[in-house]
């Protein structure tokens, strides 16, 4: 078999790719719905449990932990099948969900939603690389346009429902209501999800040392940026041996991956130019998209006085501009196979978005942070989709696996870094800002305060505590748009290198809507 040649093709009908598809979009589902519907409880819940320093590690235990794992997944998976992979990671993924709910404190939700990031790490990788293995890039648009008619529920759906539950029962069930919905996926995946397994003449040999290393360095970054100028000084003993650590770790995994049979990231890969500056570009996706859904709701709901149901609506349009941006980038490259100008395009629109939220003021309304959310999610959506697709299409179709693997890695790495970085600028400047308007005395008290005990607090605490976030919500963003724009730099580099596949006919396209409408 040739090395661009993608073997399904020729063999699967519509029909078929799209009841093969239909366990994935419930797996789609499951994975959009966890992160809309956690992101307007997270007031609630570090109200609830304890300390406001340990809002961005509710998130990032979840982004960290993913991101270790996705690239391991996906290696995993061209070993020994994407199929069995895909769904031990939603097994594990539900399991972790459980625990969440039954947190008592900070240090155990922090720790099971780690557990369970271990297993969203295999769900992202896990449907792309099916999607690529079923079908070639340049046709890959008109399937992605039906997995993308799902997300309009999650990302709708998703915070409402976080927001209703968290406004009318326990926070606990922005957890539980994982576990139906990934039974039902578990089900569908096992009768119609049929992929071939990769076949190997060697033996098989995991990376094991690859995977523990990755573990290690990435782990020693994140919490250097995290606790750096915060928990300890940065010439702290703590932070320069978690700076020598992540150095170090780096230098051994990449001698280990060089030397590896079977390396957990195949270094090859960055031979293609395309394929590094497409991940370089995910990270940055990563870092503004995580951003944009863990902050916003504290400036919704503390400063603009919504409930945290207002606060899951209020994301709607940057929801609803980045699916239909996707939708309608997809199509586009199904047509005429040109990708080039969408990168392009949505790191600028990411840029300027990000730099308008760095504007907001205490009487900022809500439908003017709308009509920013609607320009992030714009530049989001020209995004989420392109750079994966370029990464895919960079590799030999035996690596789909690991490619996938690593372009998640990287936006996963960009998501994870970005929380450690803005939320330690966040948590720093609600501090400064109170400490200097005299409110020394509250400081300790604000990682106690929910939305709904701040609002009955006196007006000159609110008042205080309102200008605080304002001012960390400004510097938060501001250094978002200056690493968005860094993305328009590099997005001007990417090649356009012809995708895999053909366009259809006239006679195909019809063949093929006729069987997707009789499905």
């Amino acid at each position: 078999m040739k090395a661009d040649q993608d073997p399904l093709s020729t063999r699967l009908t519509p029909r078929q790719i799209v009841t093969a598809m239909s366990g994935l979009i419930i797996a789609m589902l499951l994975a959009q719905l966890d992160n809309m519907i956690v992101a307007p409880a997270l007031p609630t819940i570090v109200g609830d449990l304890g300390g406001m320093d340990h809002l961005a590690w509710v998130t990032t235990g979840y982004v960290l932990a993913s991101t270790v794992a996705t690239p391991i997944w996906g290696k995993l998976g061209d070993i020994f099948g994407h199929r069995r992979t895909f769904m031990i990671s939603i097994a594990v993924f539900l399991l972790g969900s459980a625990l969440c709910g039954m947190s008592q404190d900070m240090a155990e939700l922090i720790g099971f939603r780690a557990f369970q990031g271990l297993g969203a790490g295999g769900l992202m990788v896990g449907i792309m690389a099916a999607i690529g293995l079923m079908v070639p890039p340049r046709e890959r648009g008109k399937y992605q346009g039906i997995m993308m008619a799902v997300m309009p529920l999650a990302m709708i759906g998703g915070p409402l429902l976080g927001g209703f539950i968290t406004d009318n029962a326990s926070w606990r069930w922005a957890f539980y209501v994982n576990l139906p919905l990934g039974i039902l996926s578990l089900v569908v995946c096992w009768f119609t999800l049929k992929l071939p397994r990769q076949e190997r003449t060697a033996k098989v040999r995991i990376d094991w040392w690859g995977s523990a290393v990755l573990s290690v360095w990435i782990t020693a970054l994140v919490l250097m940026l995290s606790w750096g100028g915060s928990q300890y000084d940065w010439n702290s003993p703590q932070i320069i041996g978690l700076g020598v650590t992540a150095a170090l770790g780096l230098v051994v995994f990449l001698v280990i991956e060089n030397k590896a049979a079977e390396p957990v990231i195949p270094l090859r890969l960055f031979s293609s130019s395309n394929f590094s500056l497409a991940n370089a570009l995910g990270f940055i996706v990563g870092f503004a998209m995580f951003g944009g859904i863990t902050f916003l709701p504290q400036f919704q709901q503390y400063v603009q006085g919504q409930s945290a149901t207002s606060s899951g609506l209020l994301l709607m349009p940057m929801m609803i501009a980045a699916m239909i941006v996707s939708l309608s980038g997809g199509l586009i490259i199904t047509r005429t196979g040109h990708y080039k100008s969408l990168p392009i395009i949505g790191s600028a629109l990411m840029a300027f978005g990000l730099f308008l939220f760095s504007t907001m003021g205490l009487d900022t309304p809500a439908w003017q942070s709308g009509v920013y959310m609607a320009i992030l999610g714009a530049g989001m959506g020209c995004m989420m989709q392109t750079t994966n697709l370029i990464a895919q299409n960079s590799v030999n179709i035996r690596d789909i696996g690991a490619a996938t693997g690593t372009s998640t890695f990287a936006r996963n790495m960009g998501g994870s870094l970005g929380i450690s970085v803005l939320g330690s600028i966040y948590a720093n400047r609600l501090v400064d800002t109170m400490g200097k308007a005299g409110g020394s005395g509250s400081v300790h008290q604000s990682g106690q305060i929910t939305p709904a005990a701040l609002h009955s607090m006196p007006a000159a605490i609110q008042d205080l505590f309102k200008t605080a976030v304002t001012s960390g919500i400004q510097s938060v963003f501001f250094w978002a748009a200056l690493v968005a724009a860094v993305g328009f730099l590099l997005a001007l580099f990417i090649r356009h290198v012809p995708l895999r596949g053909h366009a259809p006919t006239p006679t195909e396209a019809v063949e093929a809507t006729a069987e997707e409408l009789a499905f």
